[in-house]
């Protein structure tokens, strides 16, 4: 790491949202204040709980700073409000139910001060459960497919790779988890912080892939490793969930792409999504079905509406990076590919 004397470490706040995870904080916590870094500072972002976590955090954990919001804004409206009081250099947005270990945070800012385009990366993301397994949330750093579908290097849909080093070079990638989400200050700020009308999931992808397109890069750096329980604040199944997903990714995919691939790509994804409702409906989840149904009407709200921002010029000068130009659908259903590096062909 460059010692500038005057401030020989960058100043980093570690920003815990949490919305009724008490029990989660209680547990993680104290692996958090055993953080080996230096010039930190911990707060924990209350997003309008009821389960009595202010009070706990005040009683328990007095010396972390606290900001408590009226109500819960979601993972990006929450974020976007608590930062504008925060000064750092660097955030790290970090999920309530991530265990990480003490010399987590070096790595991420060294390899961010090193690449002066570098705007955020992510730690390896191991499962809490399963230890040297991938976590689906982002596993060793986020792709995206030429459908819009994201996917990371240790995880293909619901296959999440066994970690044997495979992905251990820290390399440029399409985005940055968002479960342990570290960037530069003034660059989150640039970019006007999250989308808020994303409420919660793939708000991360958006920003990234923004980020990208004003010339930055993102990196997964894999020397700092993390355990995540995943799907702690709405569980896999969840219609919620599932309605955010599909209407946050097409979303993302009308905001950022060219209007000449949205002409032939939308269409393709609204019939991939309409079969997987069905299929769902088929086997017995009407609530998968009717999310999907909201998530595409939701998607011609945003085509329509006047109050919409999107960019769709297509910056030609610059290459985003870990874009896959095939589809992970094909190589996993019909191809029977699991893992990123059979998709892809390469480990970075």
């Amino acid at each position: 790491m460059h010692h500038n004397l005057i401030m020989p470490y960058p100043r980093v706040a570690v920003v815990i949202l949490n919305w009724n995870g008490k029990a989660l904080l209680e547990q993680f916590l104290p692996f958090l204040e055993k953080s080996s870094y230096p010039n930190l500072e911990l707060l924990v972002v209350d997003n309008g709980s009821s389960d009595q976590s202010v009070c706990f955090l005040q009683q328990q954990f007095p010396q972390l700073n606290t900001i408590v919001l009226p109500k819960n804004l979601g993972y990006a409206g929450g974020y976007n409000t608590a930062l504008q009081q925060v000064k750092a250099d660097y955030f790290i947005l970090l999920n309530s139910d991530v265990e990480v270990s003490p010399g987590w945070i070096e790595p991420m800012i060294e390899l961010l001060e090193k690449h002066p385009t570098a705007a955020a990366c992510q730690p390896k993301l191991l499962s809490f459960r399963e230890r040297d397994q991938f976590e689906y949330a982002g596993a060793n750093g986020g792709w995206i497919d030429n459908l819009g579908y994201p996917f990371a290097r240790g995880r293909v849909l619901e296959h999440c790779e066994k970690d044997l080093g495979q992905y251990d070079t820290a390399a440029p990638v399409f985005w940055a988890s968002g479960a342990a989400f570290c960037i530069k200050a003034n660059i989150f700020h640039e970019m006007q912080g999250f989308d808020a009308s994303f409420f919660a999931h793939q708000e991360e992808i958006d920003l990234c892939w923004r980020i990208q397109r004003k010339g930055y890069q993102i990196y997964s750096c894999p020397q700092s490793v993390v355990w995540h329980v995943g799907g702690s604040t709405l569980p896999k199944g969840n219609s919620k969930k599932t309605y955010l997903n599909y209407r946050n990714n097409l979303w993302m995919l009308a905001k950022n792409l060219p209007l000449g691939t949205l002409c032939w790509l939308l269409p393709i994804r609204i019939t991939l999504d309409t079969l997987a409702a069905f299929k769902s409906l088929l086997s017995g989840d009407p609530g998968y079905w009717w999310a999907v149904a909201k998530s595409q009407y939701a998607l011609l709200e945003r085509l329509f509406s006047k109050n919409t921002h999107t960019d769709n010029t297509d910056p030609k000068t610059i290459q985003l990076i870990g874009r896959y130009n095939g589809s992970i659908l094909w190589n996993y259903y019909i191809k029977g590919k699991r893992t990123f590096l059979e998709i892809t062909g390469s480990p970075l």
